[in-house]
Order: structure tokens, then sequence, then C-alpha cells
């Protein structure tokens, strides 16, 4: 099966420091195969330090700064995981309301691994089906969501994975949403 088509779309990776670097890495080349520009977003400008688990991996230019970010300017939102990097985006207000904007378009959104922690302070889970590193279940539970262990979820323009074993699937289907454009199911 063809990888889907996103030429002249705009996709914004929101990270910070200790980012699961495959989980940035990968889907970030997916969307430039496809065609897609992708943007590093982060709560600041400069650089960022990647990790392979818990060692130190490569750095990362940062593009634009969340808080100069214009969510009107991307056509989605990829939020790699690592526990540090979610850990520390999620008690960024910018970064919180930067992701719910996404959801308020309609537009597409792929968390990865600890990701959705993100999607919880951004209030995008109460009713929505997703996945997440297995860790987070209860966090996700608790926060509405109807979470389950799969490779891949996608409802309604969401699409959430495990683990960096997931990555392929999690790419695919990112590339499919993209593709399709805004879901009007797809709300905060």
């Amino acid at each position: 099966m063809a990888a889907a088509d996103i030429s002249g779309k705009k996709i914004a990776f929101l990270l910070t420091d200790g980012v699961e670097q495959v989980e940035l890495t990968s889907p970030w080349q997916a969307v430039k195969d496809a065609g897609g520009e992708p943007v590093l977003v982060a709560p600041k400008t400069g650089q960022l330090q990647g990790f392979d688990g818990v060692d130190k991996a490569d750095t990362f230019d940062v593009d634009v700064a969340v808080a100069d970010a214009d969510p009107a300017d991307y056509d989605a939102l990829v939020l790699p995981g690592g526990v540090v990097n979610a850990d520390h985006l999620r008690v960024e207000a910018a970064a919180v309301d930067f992701a719910r904007a996404f959801f308020e378009a309609h537009k597409p959104v792929a968390s990865i691994c600890h990701g959705p922690w993100l999607l919880i302070e951004a209030g995008a889970v109460d009713g929505r089906r997703l996945t997440s590193y297995h860790t987070l279940a209860t966090d996700l539970r608790n926060a509405g969501a109807d979470w389950v262990d799969e490779e891949v979820v996608v409802d309604q323009g969401l699409v959430t994975s495990r683990s960096p074993k997931d990555l392929p699937v999690f790419n695919a289907k990112l590339l499919e949403e993209v593709a399709e454009g805004p879901h009007a199911g797809q709300t905060a």
C-alpha cells in the first residue's frame, strides 16, 4: 500500500528536552518522505536533548517557540513521547493551549507513548478511544478515555500508539489522517 501524499501540509511536532528520539525522528522522516513539512515547536528556543531510553542521544534545533507558534499555520500536530518530555510539556500552559487548538479546529493529532499526558491537560480525551504506554492507562481512564492496549488507535482524527515498536503503523495512520484533513468529531 502506497504512503499517503501530504505535499504542501505543514506538521507541528511539539516536544521538549527528554523526548524519546525515535518517536520524533521516525514520524518526522515519514512526514518528509510523504511530501509534508515537519516543524519542531518547543517551549524554548535553541536545541533540545533527545534520549534513547535513559541515555542521552542527539540534539535537535527548535524551529519556533510554542509561545510564538500559531496553530492555524499547521495542518496537524504530532506529540512524541518520552517520560521527561511528556511530563514537562503537560505543565507548560502554552503547550497545552497549542495542543487544544488543534482539537478545536478539528485537525489531526497523533500522539505516541507518554505523549497523551498532554492530551489529558488539554481536555481532549474524555469520551475518546485511545492507547498509550501502558503506565498511562489509569490516568487516561480517570480523565474519561476508553483506553485500549492496541498498536494503533484512530478516533476521529486522533491517532495514538503505545511505544516505539508501533512506529510503522503509527506513521502510516498519521499520514492517512493528515491526508484526510479535518474531522468533525475531532474536538476537545
